[in-house]
């Protein structure tokens, strides 16, 4: 199987996409699997360092502004798309695919349109409950539609809709934290990682700046924290300010991003993060308790309704980012890590939201998409 894959903007869009490649190579060990992006995206550091081809497109998502600035910036985005487009029907033409996958995400639109045009099967990938924009535009087109929540099938005017749940990178199924926790060789403390999205979140970085102050008085844990692309010379600038010098606290790592997310998730005894689906989705395959902190700034509030669905179950603890200081966080984290009981029930509850047969799911669905182009 020939497989296009389109994705980009942030790892929510680009590591399910990650998942499906391997997915497919493990179950079809002869296919042949090529990724497009936007070219200065994350997608070129996490595609390439899984050893796949990346193909990149010159594409940038349009602004939600009326201003002269945001329509001037729209006008230009929109003869950039124009532009990749072109090029992305020169990929669909010599590349061949037998199907293209589109991840979400603005840069994943040139490639799926593209092959939409050419006549190739597609099949989109919609991993939130509430689609973006570019998932809703190439639905109406493709041959199938997978989603992650039942509710996303309202909202979406396609053809063939297939509940799948959201795709895991094996790497993460199969990681132990005894193993994980030699390699990265810590001692008996317990493991904090913070992880706030591939780009980064302006106000939790500042919060994790006071935590990571707060953490250095006594270095009673190890503290991984990722800071996204966008913030990591002030991020540590500020830390600097408070006092701490990281290079007299080893247990402390402050990171642009977690490269090695399958050990350092597994070796983690808590876990600080948004509540993307896809996120939540790898949380829950491990069985991991979360201290979420939904994101604000999306559609409809779907982070805070993701969240929830989890704390009511007991799999969470949800401190929204406008009631979020540096203080209560702390305190959180140190009362669940003095609490080995509630970690336990907190781990066997999230685990009820893990789709464990969700990339088999998918990968039927795309051999579906492929067989039905054939009849």
């Amino acid at each position: 199987m020939r497989v296009l894959i389109g994705t980009g903007g942030t790892g929510g869009h680009i590591n399910p996409a990650i998942a499906i490649a391997k997915g497919i190579l493990a179950r079809s060990p002869g296919s042949e699997v090529l990724f497009c992006g936007a070219s200065g995206g994350l997608e070129e550091k996490l595609v390439t360092r899984e050893g796949f081809r990346l193909e990149t497109f010159d594409i940038r998502g349009f602004r939600r502004s009326l201003k002269p600035a945001g329509i001037a910036y729209n006008c230009k985005v929109l003869g950039m798309a124009r532009r990749a487009l072109s090029a992305a029907r020169d990929v669909v033409e010599k590349f061949h695919p037998d199907v293209a996958i589109g991840c979400g995400g603005y840069a994943s639109f040139p490639i799926v349109y593209a092959a939409q045009s050419k006549g190739v099967p597609t099949a989109i990938l919609e991993v939130n409950a509430l689609p973006g924009l570019t998932t809703k535009v190439l639905a109406r087109r493709a041959d199938t539609v997978m989603i992650s929540f039942e509710e996303t099938r309202a909202l979406i005017k396609g053809g063939n809709i297939v509940l799948t749940g959201s795709p895991v990178r094996e790497d993460i199924l199969f990681a132990k934290k005894d193993e994980a926790r030699r390699e990265l060789r810590l001692d008996t403390r317990p493991l904090i990682v913070s992880v706030w999205g591939s780009l980064g979140a302006e106000r939790m970085n500042h919060i994790m700046a006071d935590f990571t102050a707060l953490e250095a008085q006594e270095d009673r844990h190890y503290l991984i924290h990722a800071i996204g692309s966008y913030g990591y010379t002030w991020v540590r600038d500020e830390i600097r300010k408070k006092g701490v010098d990281l290079e007299q606290h080893p247990n402390i790592d402050i990171r642009d991003y977690i490269y090695d997310a399958a050990r350092v998730y597994a070796a983690a005894d808590v876990i600080l993060c948004r509540a993307g689906a896809a996120t939540l989705g790898e949380m829950a395959m491990m069985g991991k308790p979360v201290v979420i902190v939904p994101s604000p700034n999306v559609a409809e509030n779907h982070q805070e309704k993701n969240a929830r669905a989890i704390e009511k179950e007991g799999g969470a603890i949800v401190i929204l980012e406008r009631d979020c200081t540096a203080e209560r966080l702390y305190q959180t984290v140190n009362s669940l890590l003095e609490n080995p009981a509630r970690l336990q029930e907190m781990s066997r509850r999230i685990s009820h939201f893990a789709v464990p047969d969700a990339m088999e799911k998918i990968y039927q669905a795309i051999c579906q998409t492929t067989k039905k182009a054939k009849r």
